[in-house]
Formats: C-alpha cells, sequence, structure tokens
C-alpha cells in the first residue's frame, strides 16, 4: 500500500509505503502542487472502560446517586440486564474507537465476585473479531474495591497469571478505607508476576496527595520504577505550589506515568512541569456511554480539545504537544517504543482535512481515512470492517 502525498504533522507532503502492518518508507511526494490531507498516528487511547458501554442499545437513564459508591452500586445493579460485560456491545465501542482513529488502547476490566474474569475474556475476544485493527493493553480493574471484598485479591493473581497487562487499584483510602492494605496487595501481585500497576485516584486536596506518598513509596521500595501509572489523580492540581513540587519530583524520580480523561470540573494539571520532568502524560475517554454516564463517544480529538480547553492552551506549539499526548507520545503506555508515522513503526496512521495541528485540534474534522495495523478502516469517512 502507498499513501501518496500526505503530510504528517502538517508539514512537507510525503508518500508513505505500508508493508504488512509495518510503515517501511517515507520520501517526498512524487506529485507536485497537491497540498495532501494532514496526517497523524494512530490515536491511542491511554484511559478506557470497553467492557462496560450500552453503546448501541436504546437510552438508558441514570438513577443511582451522585458519588464514587453511588455509581459503583448502580452498575452492581443494572449490568446483567444490560448484558454487561458481553462480546457485541464491546466489539461496538471498539468499532467506534476506530471510526474515530483510535488504534490502540490501554483498557481497565472489571474484575470482581460477581463477573470474575468475564470482562477480560470478552475484551480479548471483541478485540479479535477485529482482526487486529485494535491493539489493547489489558488492566485487571477491581472496581468493587481490592480489601472489602474477599476474593478479589486471588482474582488479580489469577489475572496476572493469564496474562493481564496491569493491575489496578481504586481509592485505596475512600474505597477501601485501608490503604495500606490495598497498596501492599496489588503491589505483591504486580511484583510477583512483574506486570504492571495503573491505579485509579479520585480523592482530592491532601488525602490524595498521601495517596501519591504511599504509592511513590511502594514503587522505589520494590524497584518497579516505570511500571505505575496514576489515572486521574485529582488532587494534584489542587496542591499547594511546594507540595505538587514534591510530588513532581517523586513522581519523575520512580518513572510513574499519569493518564487523564480531562474532565471538565477538575482542576488544570501541571502538565509542562510534568512533561518537563520527564513524566508521562496519556489521555483517554474514560467509559462511553455507560452506567456510569451517560456521554462519551469514543473521539480521542474531541478528549484532546478538552485538555486544550481546560489548560487554556493558546499557542501553535502547544496545540502540537496535546496532539501528541493523545499520539507519539503515548507509545509507553501501550507497550511500544515508538508510535508515529517514521519507518518500522505499525502502520497506524489517521487522515483528516486540516490546514494544521492546532486546527485539527479545535475542528476536531471527521477521519477521512484511519488505516490500522495497514489495513484501511475508514475509508472516505465510512467505516468499513
Amino acid at each position: 500500500m502507498q499513501l501518496r502525498s500526505i503530510r504528517p504533522w502538517g508539514g512537507d507532503p510525503v508518500d508513505v509505503t505500508v508493508e504488512g502492518d509495518r510503515i517501511t518508507a517515507v520520501t517526498p511526494a512524487a506529485g507536485a502542487g497537491n497540498p495532501g490531507l494532514l496526517a497523524l498516528p494512530g490515536f491511542i487511547n491511554t484511559h478506557a472502560h470497553v467492557d462496560k458501554s450500552w453503546w448501541g442499545r436504546p437510552w438508558v437513564s441514570y438513577v443511582g446517586e451522585d458519588s464514587t459508591q453511588g455509581r459503583i452500586a448502580h452498575e452492581r445493579r443494572h449490568r446483567d440486564e444490560l448484558g454487561i460485560p458481553g462480546v457485541p456491545v464491546t466489539e461496538r465501542v471498539l468499532r467506534e474507537f476506530l471510526r474515530h482513529g483510535t488504534t490502540a488502547a490501554r483498557t481497565h476490566l472489571d474484575v470482581d465476585l460477581g463477573v470474575g474474569l468475564d470482562s477480560i475474556h470478552v475484551a480479548r475476544e471483541a478485540a479479535a473479531a477485529l482482526d487486529g485493527a485494535i491493539e489493547l493493553e489489558i488492566v485487571a480493574f477491581p472496581q468493587d474495591g481490592v480489601i472489602r471484598r474477599g476474593g478479589v485479591l486471588e482474582l488479580l493473581e489469577q489475572a496476572a497469571a493469564e496474562g493481564a497487562d496491569h493491575i489496578g487499584g481504586l481509592d485505596p483510602c475512600a474505597i477501601d478505607r485501608d490503604p495500606v492494605a490495598q497498596l501492599d496487595g496489588i503491589f505483591r501481585v504486580a511484583d510477583h508476576h512483574g506486570c504492571g500497576l495503573d491505579i485509579h485516584l479520585h480523592s482530592g486536596g491532601d488525602l490524595g496527595a498521601f495517596e501519591y506518598e504511599l504509592i511513590i513509596d511502594r514503587t522505589r521500595a520494590l524497584g518497579m520504577a516505570g511500571k505505575v501509572n496514576i489515572s486521574h489523580g485529582f488532587a494534584l492540581g489542587e496542591l499547594d505550589p511546594a507540595a505538587q513540587e514534591r510530588i513532581l519530583d517523586g513522581l519523575a524520580e520512580q518513572g510513574i506515568t499519569w493518564s487523564t480523561v480531562a474532565p471538565v470540573s477538575s482542576a488544570p494539571l501541571p502538565w509542562r512541569e510534568m512533561l518537563d520532568r520527564g513524566i508521562g502524560i496519556g489521555l483517554g475517554t474514560d467509559g462511553i456511554r455507560d452506567l456510569w454516564s451517560p456521554y462519551g463517544d469514543g473521539d480521542m480529538l474531541k478528549i484532546a480539545l478538552a485538555f486544550a480547553r481546560l489548560h487554556r492552551v493558546r499557542h501553535d506549539e502547544d496545540f502540537v504537544t496535546v496532539a501528541q499526548l493523545a499520539t507519539s507520545r503515548a507509545a509507553g503506555f501501550v507497550g511500544r517504543e515508538v508510535h508515529d508515522i517514521v519507518p518500522g513503526a505499525r502502520a497506524d496512521l489517521v487522515l483528516v482535512d486540516a490546514e494544521n495541528v492546532p486546527d485539527a485540534v479545535v475542528r476536531t474534522p471527521a477521519r477521512h481515512t484511519v488505516i490500522a495495523g495497514g489495513r484501511v478502516v475508514v475509508a472516505d469517512g465510512e467505516l468499513v470492517i
């Protein structure tokens, strides 16, 4: 396959040669006078829940309590009647990801006493049905708590033994109310199996900072630098400058990364300072039209726009960096060394009709063409797989 006269990152037109699932050559465009479509690497969703959605079903009204615990209870009451988790709906979500140009995702998949490891099996089956078009990095996620539910740690151990890429955690203070026991438990499982950790943290202020410090300490003690990620972490943007700097130094020292879904009500992150310290930041959609929230359609370009608006981005170079957070800079979140429009990279490309990258982020144009693993999955704006 050859893609002619496209503009990676809005630069000069080039021709891109694809063989199998790899980019093998990028050369100056042979044709003259055709500015071509703007090209970005496929989007990487670093925080998804592909097992939870009711996408494609009639509208489901939310009637749960407006709290983390209330949403957990609401989901547990109603997921069975909606066929959650299930292969058909999970495949529909993955197709929406592809429609919008997402070609790889790190997804948190519920592991609890009700579903066991079914969510993991469902997600793998749904991805297999798409024949590798979208690649998944799997987090075994204890949505209903770890310590307060006897047997969950054993399920996480089983998930890790069966090849889960990461073990999840959730609000060790607010949910389990025993941060030492939860963190010691999940760190033990991850350390034993050599997998990563990806921990949801919703607590604000000093309580959130306390959880960060516990995680940094355990990462250091177990030699797990570079294998831990914090999801959400809303408190970071709320801390005073001295506390924030102390936490950032610890995160940078231990190679702890961060993923955010850029919710409108959250405090802006010190994102430039994080990047200056080498702290990886990934963007994600969180849930997509599920029993937690009716919002979301899987469009990572919209998430990039939300991040830019939350952080009051104005300058062109910052818009480019935000687009990189949703693409090339997120490579490590899905186990890739490189994810870009360069020889040797997996052939994941998104073509849009945009003047430049800032225009693409601000206007979120339709995805004209999406290539995933060397296959055309969107042509002329229509999903074709």
